[in-house]
């Protein structure tokens, strides 16, 4: 399988990116200790997803970015690496084409347009599915599925490990945000604290001025289990699932009348999903698990 780099990057974006792949993809000995768990299978067993002919296909090529860690991202080496990555190689190697198999980079906001123009075949880079890209675009069935979670600091006065348990208790919350929404909609006895950003949240819970927080889990994992938490917190209880509040998960995106190679690669990545290969990647990846 051949990857290609686009070269647009600046130093500045590169010095941030690398930033991020220090705080998000270091695991730390606890945290290798913990077993995260397991990732749901989001395929009914029963359902039999058809596999298309591809051997007329003359190329198969993902387009993803470089800047989402754990998912795509630039390793120590300057290789392209990430859960996406390796599942794009993943899906070509099940569908038996992998000497077909190209993975391109290119910065996030030039992918729906290369996808548009036939410059690649398929966007793997969390692409966000919404009602007005389906009109244009095709998606796979999701493959993982980013919930809500709740980190609780350690010190905090709570009477129990359920979210029941932080009623009337201050949660702080980015304020503007689907988990601002979600938050008052599956909780309302939780008392809401708003704040602007992530940032300022985390130093909150971590200095006791809230009790817990409530935001996406992928970034709670990495965060409570990094060496900025100090080992201040913990997440309690969910994970909590909502397609109203948080999409409908990771999906490939594809072009309309490419309905075959939809087809495939929804058989590839259910095939993935129900013999382990896809839980293999996920544990790769996400060491302190989202569920």
């Amino acid at each position: 399988m051949r990857v290609c780099l686009s070269p647009i990057m600046s130093v500045a974006r590169h010095l941030a990116l690398a930033a991020m792949i220090a705080i998000c993809c270091t695991v730390p000995l606890a945290a290798q200790e913990t077993k995260p768990q397991s990732l749901p299978i989001l395929f009914d067993a029963r359902e039999r997803l058809p596999k298309p002919d591809l051997s007329s296909l003359v190329r198969l090529r993902f387009l993803t970015s470089i800047d989402f860690p754990p998912f795509n991202f630039l390793d120590q080496n300057g290789k392209l690496t990430g859960f996406h990555v390796e599942l794009a190689r993943k899906i070509c190697d099940e569908l038996a084409i992998s000497d077909k198999c190209q993975i391109q980079a290119l910065p996030f906001g030039e992918l729906q347009g290369a996808l548009a123009a036939s410059q690649g075949d398929a966007i793997i880079a969390g692409v966000a599915v919404t009602p007005e890209l389906r009109k244009t675009f095709a998606f796979s069935r999701p493959f993982l599925m980013l919930p809500a979670r709740f980190a609780r600091n350690l010190k905090a006065s709570i009477g129990g490990t359920t979210a029941a348990s932080l009623s009337g208790h201050p949660v702080g919350v980015v304020k503007g945000t689907v988990h601002e929404a979600m938050l008052a909609a599956f909780f309302p006895a939780i008392r809401p604290v708003p704040f602007d950003d992530k940032d300022a949240l985390l130093a909150a819970v971590k200095d006791g001025k809230v009790d817990a927080a409530f935001a996406d889990g992928l970034q709670l994992s990495f965060w409570v289990s990094s060496q900025a938490a100090e080992k201040c917190c913990a997440l309690v209880d969910g994970p909590y699932m909502s397609q109203q509040f948080l999409g409908e998960g990771m999906t490939i995106m594809l072009r309309q009348q490419d309905a075959d190679l939809t087809a495939a690669i929804n058989h590839a990545l259910a095939t993935l999903s129900r013999d382990g290969r896809l839980q293999e990647i996920y544990l790769r990846y996400f060491p302190y698990g989202l569920y």
